[in-house]
């Protein structure tokens, strides 16, 4: 299923934390806090100014980006979980 959001909105695919196990307690994943850490797999096409024109996007598809632990809406889509959110919410872009 191909995904586009509108406007300056953004899909991202949340990236797994690695595991860190201190002094032998394992945490369930319950307990475990959502990964700050995501790669945008679509975008839109960005947000209309009020003059009328589009202003482009900043970020592109396979950016890794940092994203707020309660930002956006999360999305299931064919049993994958995505956070769809506004290109704004992005605290900032990570370099490789």
């Amino acid at each position: 299923m191909k995904v586009k959001p509108l406007g300056d909105r953004i899909l991202v695919k949340r990236m797994e934390e690695e595991e860190q196990k201190r002094g032998g307690i394992i945490i369930p994943d319950t307990a475990k806090e959502k990964p700050q850490k995501g790669e945008v797999v679509a975008v839109g096409n960005g947000k209309v100014n009020d003059d009328g024109k589009r202003q482009p996007m900043e970020l592109e598809i396979g950016n890794k980006v940092l994203i707020g632990k309660y930002a956006g809406t999360d999305v299931t889509i064919e049993d994958e979980e995505y956070v769809i959110m506004r290109e704004e919410d992005v605290l900032a872009i990570l370099a490789d």
